[in-house]
């Protein structure tokens, strides 16, 4: 059954005038940014900002503590300015008080009343509440103090405790999940919520016909001004559509429907793309096509748990087949002629570059070099394969071409290697539970931290992340180490220490760093995005 809301528009006339298009007080299209999200959106609710498909309008609608830029450094946003205590267990927050929630009926005379540090308490709370049941409430469980993790202690100043350091905390805070909202309307909607949203962004919700189209209205009270002192969002709304498939919409983004393309899908990058990821003379003239670096790293991982079957007998718990596999493939060829020029060969580590403190040419990988692979083999006693039982790796079926590419390349330096297709919902089931040796697999960050990848390699975490189960002693203590560093530079050393052991000892064979393209209009200008693939439209315009 379809939910429809829409402000400030009732009745079922209009209704129908919504459906068709004609929608009273509907701004002009020139005004507003239009895309398509073909998956839908499950819901407004920030406790579940769980995909991209969420966290883009959760975005636009709620404001956190801190935001992160498109350089990737964090902003001051409802907070001014922090400070965080010698031992790292405390983070003192010092919030605007000019913050105003959007108009809503549960408010008295239905017009939004001022933010305060009660209400960041109350978000935070209401995230790890079981009761809630929310996707994001692993941000903070296990983190914060039992006891009064979040306090008020007046209007404008909010305190966080944590139960032992953690040194990406202020990133986490930048994740939509901790996104403030407004007790009085949360608690008038229950579980329902999720399409009457109230938040403090730059955007309120419309309507939403679930599965047709979403529009959101410009906040005329948003609190945040550009440089000159014009109230920002310059654009007066955003609609969102939901067609199902991307080639639908890459047809309409030609004829001027939509004014953004996030990716391209498959079947049409040879028909946009040319090999070296550029796009081809006919689009060149009417699309913008920008390029950047996107906090993911494709990757096979091997299972490293010597209490599982699938590890007992396996020639993969070898460190140098490993290390060999690692040398075999040609990452670049798989770019180019599998991705269209989309992404990086990851030869710098785990850790993607774009990573704040982080470049490639800073981190210790591997190159393609069958020569090494093949000299690996001999010292671990398997010349050019000889004797190595067959292996198995197991890939979702997007990624079938790329892993028969791979497999095709260890055969060829005498690994018999075969691919396995599995469903990507059991795939990681299999994962987390022990049962696959050799698998595709992709890490996106949640939070611009390197962190968020070296926790994949800390032992004493379950899977995820550790989905190898890699162990090793030195690599936990500099893990620990660098959670009670208050240095930055310190800290990023031991990353980086981190992230080369993890690589020489091969529990993973990183493929390629993602990239993010995005597809514009010449006549778009001002939108922005960070490595994490959050876009801000907040200072875009049209011509």
């Amino acid at each position: 059954m379809r939910r429809y809301r829409w402000l400030p528009f009732y009745g079922g006339p209009l209704l129908l005038l919504l459906l068709n298009g004609c929608r009273p007080g509907m701004p002009d299209e020139k005004a507003v940014f239009r895309y398509n999200q073909p998956n839908g959106i499950e819901t407004l609710d920030p406790a579940f900002a769980r995909n991209l498909a969420i966290m883009w309008p959760v975005h636009f609608i709620y404001n956190t503590l801190v935001d992160v830029d498109d350089k990737m450094q964090l902003q001051p946003s409802l907070a001014k300015s922090w400070s965080i205590s010698s031992d790292g267990l405390r983070y003192t927050f010092h919030l605007r008080t000019d913050v105003f929630f959007q108009d809503n009926p549960a408010f008295p005379a239905g017009k939004g009343r001022r933010m305060t540090a009660a209400d960041v308490v109350y978000s935070f709370s209401r995230l790890i509440d079981p009761r809630t049941a929310a996707a994001g409430a692993w941000v903070f469980n296990g983190r914060v103090t039992g006891h009064q993790p979040f306090m008020a202690p007046d209007d404008s100043t909010f305190v966080l405790n944590l139960r032992q350091p953690f040194r990406p905390m202020l990133e986490i805070l930048s994740m939509p999940y901790c996104s403030i909202v407004p007790h009085e309307v949360t608690e008038k909607w229950g579980k329902d919520f999720r399409n009457h949203p109230c938040g403090t962004g730059p955007f309120q919700l419309g309507f939403w016909d679930e599965g047709n189209v979403m529009m959101l209205y410009k906040n005329p009270h948003y609190w945040e001004a550009d440089s000159a002192g014009r109230r920002l969002p310059y654009l007066k709304g955003v609609k969102v559509t939901f067609n199902e498939t991307r080639s639908l919409a890459f047809l309409r983004f030609e004829q001027n429907e939509l004014d953004f393309m996030n990716g391209i899908d498959g079947a049409m990058q040879d028909l946009v793309l040319t090999k070296q990821g550029r796009l081809r003379p006919r689009f060149q003239n009417s699309i913008r096509l920008t390029k950047k670096i996107y906090l993911n790293t494709e990757y096979l991982g091997f299972l490293l748990d010597t209490g599982a079957a699938a590890f007992r007998n396996n020639p993969l718990a070898a460190v140098k087949v490993r290390q060999a596999i690692n040398y075999a493939i040609d990452r670049q060829k798989i770019i180019t002629y599998f991705r269209n020029g989309i992404g990086l060969p990851a030869t710098g580590g785990f850790i993607p570059p774009g990573m704040p403190g982080f470049e490639k040419e800073q981190l210790k990988g591997y190159d393609y070099d069958p020569d090494k692979a093949l000299a690996l083999l001999k010292e671990a006693g398997f010349p050019a394969g000889k004797g190595l039982p067959p292996v198995t790796l197991t890939t979702p079926d997007e990624n079938i071409d790329i892993c028969t590419f791979i497999a095709g390349e260890l055969n060829d330096i005498g690994i018999p290697a075969k691919v396995q297709v599995m469903q990507n919902g059991l795939l990681h089931q299999q994962m987390a539970s022990s049962d696959l040796a050799f698998f595709k697999a992709q890490w996106i960050a949640d939070y611009p931290d390197a962190e968020t990848f070296l926790a994949f390699f800390y032992s004493p975490l379950p899977a995820p992340p550790n989905y190898t189960r890699f162990k090793n002693a030195r690599f936990d203590q500099w893990y620990r180490q660098s959670m009670n560093t208050n240095a930055d530079s310190m800290r990023f050393v031991l990353y980086r220490k981190m992230d080369s052991l993890a690589m020489s000892r091969a529990p993973v064979v990183p493929l390629y760093y993602g990239q993010i393209l995005h597809f514009t209009h010449k006549n778009l200008h001002g939108l922005s995005a960070n490595a994490m693939n959050i876009i801000d439209v907040k200072r875009a315009w049209k011509e």
